[in-house]
């Protein structure tokens, strides 16, 4: 698994941070789960990533905030965004750190296959 796609997912509701990882790794994918903003970035600081589904509604430091940490520290990673807000609109800050609406997938995702393809495009096809 040397060349898995390192996956950080992180969502504050366990049921759907569980059944996301467990879906990625049935595509190879390494998934490390993480309840919160800051337990996302504790793990970052050990261990690089490729990608990071990240809610925005998180208890503590907002998903948003946690990006533009995250992004400081490991300027390749990439991010996807997993929200059940249907109003969110991809803010400034995000668009420069390189968050596109393709990034951005609404909560239930009917079609988790999507996830998966645009987690492969965004670390092979740079």
């Amino acid at each position: 698994m040397a060349d898995a796609i390192r996956t950080m997912v992180i969502d504050d509701e366990s049921s759907i941070r569980e059944s996301l990882s467990e879906f990625l790794e049935d595509f190879d994918f390494e998934v490390i789960p993480a309840e919160s903003g800051e337990e996302a970035l504790a793990l970052m600081k050990e261990q690089k990533y490729d990608v990071a589904v990240v809610d925005l509604r998180l208890p503590g430091m907002s998903g948003e905030s946690m990006i533009v940490k995250a992004h400081a520290m490991n300027p390749d990673m990439r991010f996807l965004i997993h929200t059940g807000s249907v109003d969110y609109r991809i803010s400034k800050t995000l668009s420069e750190i390189g968050i596109t609406p393709e990034n951005l997938f609404l909560k239930p995702l009917p079609d988790l296959m999507l996830l998966v393809e645009r987690i492969r495009n965004l670390v092979h096809g740079r």
